[in-house]
């Protein structure tokens, strides 16, 4: 004997008396003011000054600084109350930065911390460090205030609440320190009470309210949009809502190529399936507008050779990727045969293919799938009443809404400058002369010089670090060491310049108290 439970019939009938247009206008109006006011608590009731990112800095790295570090001050004698976003434990370094004669990558930069005063050098993020010190959560956030304190000797290591941070074993100009207090309130991230929120409404869209399936299409998009605007990603703090808006519009006009290429054929399709249409959409739905925690642990930056081929695991996982998106290609492709609608897609996809052929032959241009773009490409090929397409358009609709309200809607095309953040140029490297073979250690420091080969064709000075701070640029071929304490050990890095442009630096030679030099390691430094 087999007991059977019509839940959606149940659900349905239950709910049958929801359902009506101005319950629903009622309610929406409802939602959108509870969530204005949920927004506001997020990010307007802190000054906008005292917001910084998970990145934020008081040094830059290289000579970003300027020469002697002329830029970034003042060193000292300054305090600073901020607050931090949440989740920062998961923005880390994408190319090795260089510390010393340490190469730091893929973690959050935290250098020193671990004397008894909890001292960070001034390129240290800030709210990995907070994070490092409990002051602030990783989950929600929070607010902390520092004193900038100028030189110190002897930064060191640390393991504290999940992060680790690097030691530096010299002086260094600008550094700082947590204060027991700040002033500012309303410091709490809450973009998980959000999501939970979010997630419950939409639930009750699907099904309690049931609106026709086009109504709950642009509540999707909408709710979508604003949720990663305002909560889960905005692009800074407090979020820019002219940017957000200026984003908005050109997002309904592609979202409406959705409903008309895909969902219309789709979401119709479960009218009577209220519990199963929410399964489907909405837990690959919330899963593609989380792209940022929902893919963080795939080792996959940006699609591009230099990127898949400098992080351990990105070409497995591309491969594993490549092979899952086949197979749902496979089955799409089976369901448009059967339909008679093959030839239709193919010819319309091999057009696209054609035609980013051309683009990404473009000279001085790289061809970049954003992910809101391979949204755009692949919904058309959902547009089919089955489970499957459900599932697809759910997580292409929230991975499209994602990238569009995240990172705003960027060119296909771009060039190689714009993709190189902080990673080495590949310019040419100057090379230094003295060696470990020929540093006399005999000579007393305060008379030691340290030699370097002459300009190549094409530059017209160099840029020297040395502790990695700016102490020389010019054209000379040699520079004193007179100013600089024996005692302690010194790196330095070298890189040609040309019209104010830095070219880039060699890894760090170091050069230690007992008077042994160690040669720099080939290639570039960050």
């Amino acid at each position: 004997m087999h007991l059977v439970l019509p839940i959606e019939s149940t659900i349905r009938r239950t709910t049958r008396p929801l359902q009506s247009a101005w319950l629903f206008v009622v309610l929406a109006a409802a939602y959108i003011i509870g969530f204005a006011f949920f927004a506001r608590a997020q990010s307007f009731l802190t000054p906008s000054d005292a917001y910084i990112t998970c990145t934020s800095v008081y040094w830059e790295s290289n000579n970003g600084c300027g020469l002697d570090g002329q830029d970034c001050g003042p060193f000292s004698d300054s305090s600073f109350d901020f607050r931090c976003p949440a989740q920062c434990t998961t923005v880390v370094l994408e190319n090795p930065r260089t510390v010393g004669d340490e190469q730091v990558e893929f973690v959050p930069l935290i250098v020193g911390g671990g004397d008894v005063n909890r001292t960070y050098r001034g390129d240290t993020f800030i709210c990995a460090a907070a994070l490092q010190a409990g002051l602030i959560s990783d989950n929600r956030g929070g607010c902390a205030s520092l004193s900038l304190i100028g030189n110190f000797t002897n930064f060191l290591p640390l393991s504290a609440h999940g992060l680790t941070s690097i030691g530096f074993p010299t002086v260094f100009p600008l550094s700082w320190q947590f204060n027991d207090h700040t002033s500012l309130t309303s410091c709490a991230d809450n973009r998980d009470a959000a999501l939970a929120m979010n997630i419950l409404v939409t639930f009750i869209l699907f099904v309690v309210l049931r609106p026709k399936a086009i109504v709950i299409f642009w509540c999707l998009v909408c709710i979508g949009f604003w949720h990663v605007t305002l909560f889960s990603q905005p692009q800074s703090n407090p979020p820019p809502l002219d940017v957000a808006f200026g984003t908005f519009l050109p997002v309904l006009f592609i979202s409406y190529a959705f409903w008309r290429l895909g969902f219309r054929f789709t979401l119709p399709a479960f009218e009577k399936l209220p519990l199963e249409s929410a399964i489907w959409y909405l837990a690959t739905f919330w899963a593609g507008v989380l792209t940022n925690i929902t893919t963080d642990k795939i080792p996959i930056d940006t699609l591009t050779s230099s990127s898949l081929q400098k992080q351990q695991g990105a070409i497995a996982a591309l491969v594993i990727i490549v092979i899952i998106v086949a197979a749902i290609v496979i089955n799409q492709v089976r369901i448009m045969r059967k339909t008679g609608w093959l030839p239709y897609y193919l010819g319309w996809y091999i057009i696209g293919a054609l035609v980013a052929v051309v683009l990404a032959c473009l000279p001085g241009l790289v061809f970049r799938l954003h992910h809101y773009i391979i949204s755009i490409a692949l919904m058309p090929g959902t547009g089919f009443s089955t489970r499957p397409s459900a599932v697809y358009q759910g997580f292409l609709l929230g991975m499209f809404l994602n990238g569009a309200a995240a990172f705003g809607l960027d060119s296909i095309l771009q060039t190689p400058a714009e993709l190189v953040q902080d990673a080495p140029l590949g310019t040419t490297l100057p090379t230094f002369l003295t060696n470990s073979s020929n540093y006399n250690a005999s000579i007393p420091f305060e008379n030691q010089t340290i030699f370097w080969e002459a300009l190549p064709a094409g530059w017209d000075g160099f840029s020297l670090l040395v502790d990695d701070v700016e102490r020389y640029v010019g054209t000379a071929l040699n520079f004193s060491l007179a100013a600089f304490n024996e005692s302690l050990p010194h790196f330095f890095r070298l890189a040609l310049t040309s019209s104010g442009d830095t070219g880039d630096f060699t890894m760090p030679a170091t050069l230690f108290p007992n008077g042994t030099w160690i040669d720099p390691a080939s290639g570039s430094s960050t």
